[in-house]
């Protein structure tokens, strides 16, 4: 049996940020309703354990919203021992933060040891200098790389998040962004395009017609790149794309950019039509009936949003009829087979591929 991982979310808005980036308005993110003081805190943890059946389940107390470790160090002791409390009665199994790179020290890194923080994560968003500067980030790409090596010496498993079509930004700089956090290696990466949110000074430059948001499809091909470069470094993207939530929705907060409430598995299973049309680009004539055998938890990638890739393989290759059957395989391969053909797609392979004709990665790597 599968592991099951739960998150436990506890939001401190922008208590902890010391500026306001230009693409944020925390409150529109975390409700204003949030309780941080200690009691909130033990009301929450309590009410989203008595929901979550004890069968193989791993849980996790997330401190999320604002920049952790810019608060008071007072009030992240409190906050901290209410988790730990938790933690060490063996309630959750684990406690994670994000925050800011220039609020990471020795004096702070202490202090979530002594409390039993496991995970942090570093808001990047961009390792280019112009993009951090016109981003109103507050610090450097140097910041960046002293707390990442600082964090991972201390013991924690580093987290980085990345944000592209910034103002500024584009292609070339996303992937040096990306390849910038690879070279750092950190365990776990988030992806967020940017969107133009109510209430921000990027709406205003918006409106003004100063900033220009990347498209869905824009964004969709960006990301294929930038995720199937972090799998093929072996580095875990646990999120693509921002949490819808009541306000962060078309014709709510989100004013525009490429928002889509399921993001990711329009990016994965764009990675699915480059694998299928490289394969079948080089396999030649192939009669139908094609049956293929996938991870049971990749089915929906696989087909696509509306049937988008079953229809690609019959306008593209006249494959009108494929059945896909899941079970227990390895997410690292599917196979294609039918009367006359049994072939095994390896992922990596095919990522490999993908990534050294779009000169991403060379032969060294």
């Amino acid at each position: 049996m599968s592991t099951k991982h739960h998150i436990i979310p506890i939001f401190v808005p922008h208590i902890g940020c010391p500026n306001d980036c230009i693409f944020c308005n925390q409150k529109k993110i975390a409700t204003d309703k949030t309780n941080v003081d200690t009691k909130g805190i033990a009301n929450t943890i309590n009410n989203y354990i008595c929901t979550i059946p004890e069968t193989n389940e791993k849980l996790e107390i997330a401190f999320f919203g604002g920049s952790f470790t810019g608060i008071d160090m007072d009030i992240q002791r409190e906050l901290l021992e209410t988790a730990y409390y938790y933690k060490r009665n063996g309630y959750v199994d684990r406690i994670r933060l994000s925050t800011r790179p220039d609020y990471i020290d020795d004096k702070r890194l202490h202090l979530l040891k002594q409390y039993g923080v496991d995970i942090i994560e570093l808001g990047v968003q961009s390792m280019d200098q112009e993009v951090l500067l016109n981003s109103f980030r507050g610090h450097s790409d140097l910041d960046v790389i002293n707390a990442s090596r600082l964090i991972k010496d201390y013991g924690f498993v580093l987290g980085l998040q990345m944000m592209l079509g910034l103002p500024t930004s584009n292609y070339v700089k996303e992937l040096f962004t990306a390849k910038q956090l690879i070279s750092l290696k950190p365990s776990i990466v988030r992806i967020y395009p940017t969107l133009v949110i109510k209430d921000t000074f990027l709406e205003k430059k918006y409106f003004r017609g100063e900033y220009i948001p990347l498209t869905l499809n824009e964004a969709i091909i960006i990301c294929v790149d930038l995720l199937m470069l972090f799998n093929y470094y072996n580095i875990n993207v646990i999120r693509i794309g921002l949490q819808p939530t009541d306000n962060i929705a078309e014709n709510k907060d989100v004013v525009a950019g490429p928002f889509h409430p399921a993001f990711r598995q329009l990016v994965e299973e764009k990675i699915y039509k480059e694998i299928l049309t490289s394969f079948f680009k080089n396999i030649g004539n192939i009669s139908n009936n094609i049956q293929v055998k996938i991870n049971k938890k990749e089915i929906s990638n696989f087909i696509g949003q509306n049937s988008s890739n079953l229809k690609y393989l019959n306008d593209s290759f006249g494959i009108d009829k494929v059945k896909v059957l899941g079970g227990d395989i390895s997410k690292s391969s599917f196979y294609i087979e039918n009367k006359d053909m049994n072939y095994e797609i390896n992922i990596r392979e095919y990522t490999e591929k993908y990534l050294l004709n779009k000169k991403l990665i060379t032969i060294d790597d």
